[in-house]
């Protein structure tokens, strides 16, 4: 399709030459995005991101074909687009593919009659592809990251609130300080204590689910006529005509059921490493509203200026993980520091009502 000209064309002309070539340049940007993550994976992974690149290049060609003429000089993409492709470059990380999995979700296509049906299918595609892309490195991070995100906010929220009842009460410097060390040492403590018997426990339940491997040799002296191989699978959840039919062919020579794979391992990450994550980042949460007592602030500017630290902290992880959840990272930064300015707010209140006086 020829494109119109700027020259003779009407200004609904010139607005559409105009979103052409918007549309134009973030295709262009989305296809190096792709080819960027491309560049940093291997295997199964690459193909898939190289496949969507190509993609991006034939909606490319088609606003191309529309322009005609009138494509003019490159313009750059949308600022979104533009910094997605330079952290791609850098990092290839799942939040690119997190806030990728968003774009995609956007797309105007479907509401824009100079796109195609099948490019509007496409994007509505691409995003699922992405958001498989993303799932997978969500499960990579799962274990550890959750501790890391977590304990983080717990400690922001737990050691604020107990730091801003403490002062409340009335008490000096001195016992606030003392009081937000120890609650930043229990708390961490708690916290990877915690994390490493939680995470423990369902490896070990996870194991303890898996076929005994002794199990696969029993089959070869089983009677054939009379035996329970049949029970076993209808004690994992099949039917009984299915768990029969499985029975006559494992014994007709397959094996038994494999146990549990590693990915469901990795899903539930190592007790350890989960342990000292939650440690780490409980402590590096909690140390924040204590900063303004070490330094030699008190009352009234203390509170302030850890309410505000810690404000920015609770935006940033909140923000983190609306990224890796592909959901609105505004959004849940705004509910992170309103869930932690509530907590403390609370504790404040109890501090003025059981204190001795205000801070």
């Amino acid at each position: 399709m020829a494109g119109v000209s700027l020259q003779t064309g009407s200004t609904a002309q010139r607005a559409d030459v105009r979103r052409w070539r918007r549309y134009l340049a973030d295709e262009r940007a989305e296809g190096a995005v792709y080819r960027n993550l491309a560049a940093r994976r291997s295997g199964e992974e690459r193909e898939i991101l190289s496949a969507l690149a190509d993609a991006e290049g034939r909606h490319e060609q088609h606003w191309l074909d529309l322009l005609g003429d009138d494509v003019g000089r490159p313009q750059r993409g949308s600022l979104r687009t533009r910094v997605l492709a330079a952290l791609a470059k850098r990092f290839g990380s799942v939040f690119v593919l997190a806030l990728m999995q968003r774009a995609e979700d956007r797309s105007p296509y479907a509401d824009d009659a100079d796109a195609t049906a099948s490019m509007a299918a496409d994007e509505r595609i691409h995003g699922e592809v992405v958001r498989g892309l993303a799932n997978r490195g969500r499960m990579r991070l799962s274990g550890t990251f959750r501790a890391a995100v977590f304990g983080a906010n717990d400690g922001l929220v737990s050691n604020l609130a107990l730091i801003i009842g403490v002062s409340a009460s009335g008490a000096d410097r001195h016992f606030v300080l003392l009081s937000g060390i120890a609650g930043l040492l229990a708390g961490a403590l708690s916290m990877g204590a915690g994390e490493y018997v939680s995470v423990r426990s369902q490896r070990e339940l996870l194991t303890a689910s898996a076929p005994h491997p002794e199990a696969g040799r029993a089959v070869a002296d089983l009677d054939v006529d009379a035996n329970e191989l049949a029970l076993v699978y209808r004690a994992r959840g099949m039917s009984e005509s299915d768990a029969q039919t499985h029975a006559d062919e494992v014994l007709g020579g397959a094996t038994v059921t494999a146990p549990a794979s590693a990915d469901d391992h990795e899903a539930i990450g190592n007790g350890m490493s989960a342990a000292i994550s939650s440690f780490c980042f409980f402590a590096s949460g909690a140390i924040i509203p204590v900063l303004p007592y070490l330094f030699g602030l008190q009352g009234w500017a203390a509170i302030a200026v850890a309410a505000a630290l810690v404000g920015i902290a609770l935006l940033g992880t909140g923000a983190v993980v609306g990224v890796l959840s592909g959901a609105s990272p505004i959004r849940r930064a705004l509910r992170q520091l309103a869930i932690g300015f509530g907590a403390a707010a609370v504790t404040y209140g109890l501090g003025l009502l059981f204190g001795t006086g205000s801070a």
